[in-house]
């Protein structure tokens, strides 16, 4: 494909091509919302969350007094999984989601992917067992770094997040390109981006049948992997496995520093089975593109802009809110109703 356009005729287009496609409901193929409508301008329903390790009566209780609605849950065994969701079921409590996190689809040692991808399918079966609708899946990362700038010694150079320019060929996933002119410095970035895609094509669509048969999405999540660092690309990966139970778990906050927030959804559009919260600032002084987390509704993402574009594409579902700094549960379930409201 060719390189990206500017930020403003690339919102402008996609926001056509989302009305004019008539964007379906992006809600997992298993459960619909039934919260109280939302109040206009708004056709959408949101829910919020937050992330619990382990649910716990107590803990449940918290959130539930907090005000939130629900939990998404790290891997519980199934043989637990029953009673955490009655406890969560009996005071109005949905958890909605498990975290698996990060795969190593793409690692050289095979016992390692083999190990990952039993994680994976335990991860299916849990989420089953409670009641939850999608599981959270990075299939793998790289270790990277920008010129002149943070991340794991040895790591590959990868260009500047405001640098990407991404050309990949439409029926292999593979990228050619990741910037204008000399692409020589990312050679082996490139190369590893490449071998992430044929590394989990396979295994995720390995996946599918389970998942169909519980009735469990595949939410794939590019979270601060350093892969599929463009909303055009990752759309691409996400949409090639061609199936409903293959979707896209979207995090607001980590995509901050490569576009903003309403290009990622407007993008993925349909394809949104999933929502995490933060915020990020992003620093001008810094000629990196960086920034850091900050606390919900303190940094650089536009809310407002962000709830409209969930509204346009149809999104009605959960966010969950991630990493909060220093707020009370009272404090992240207020400052998510406020976005929840277009504040």
């Amino acid at each position: 494909m060719t390189p990206r356009a500017t930020r403003r005729q690339f919102l402008t287009s996609s926001v056509g091509a989302v009305i004019g496609a008539g964007a379906a409901q992006a809600v997992s193929a298993r459960a619909t919302v039934d919260a109280p409508r939302a109040a206009a301008p708004f056709t959408t329903v949101l829910r919020i969350a937050m992330i619990q390790e382990r649910p716990t009566p107590q803990s449940l209780a918290d959130a539930k007094a907090a005000g939130f609605d629900g939990i998404e849950s790290r891997i519980v065994p199934p043989a637990e999984a029953e009673e955490v969701r009655k406890a969560a079921e009996s005071i109005g409590l949905r958890i909605h989601s498990v975290l698996r996190g990060s795969a190593a689809f793409n690692s050289q040692d095979r016992s390692q992917v083999d190990q990952s991808y039993a994680v994976t399918e335990d991860a299916l079966r849990s989420a089953a067992a409670l009641g939850a609708d999608a599981v959270l899946l990075v299939p793998c990362r790289v270790d990277a770094h920008t010129p002149g700038g943070s991340g794991q010694k040895g790591g590959l150079l990868m260009p500047r997040p405001w640098e990407f320019q991404i050309e990949f060929d439409e029926r292999t996933g593979h990228v050619r390109r990741v910037v204008a002119g000399d692409n020589a410095p990312y050679s082996e970035y490139i190369r590893a981006q490449n071998h992430a895609v044929d590394a989990s094509v396979p295994l995720v669509a390995r996946l599918i049948p389970l998942a169909e048969r519980l009735r469990v999405v595949i939410a794939l999540e590019n979270v601060w992997n350093n892969l599929w660092p463009s909303p055009a690309y990752f759309q691409h990966f996400v949409a090639s496995f061609q199936s409903p139970w293959v979707r896209a778990y979207y995090d607001i906050g980590n995509h901050v520093k490569y576009s903003r927030p309403e290009e990622w959804i407007l993008t993925l559009g349909p394809l949104l089975a999933k929502v995490h919260v933060k915020d990020y600032w992003l620093d001008p002084a810094d000629p990196d593109g960086q920034g850091r987390f900050v606390n919900l509704r303190e940094g650089s993402v536009r809310w407002p802009i962000v709830r409209t574009a969930l509204d346009q594409v149809g999104y009605n579902g959960w966010m969950t809110i991630e990493a909060p700094i220093d707020l009370t549960l009272a404090e992240q379930a207020a400052r998510l109703s406020l976005i929840r409201d277009g504040k």
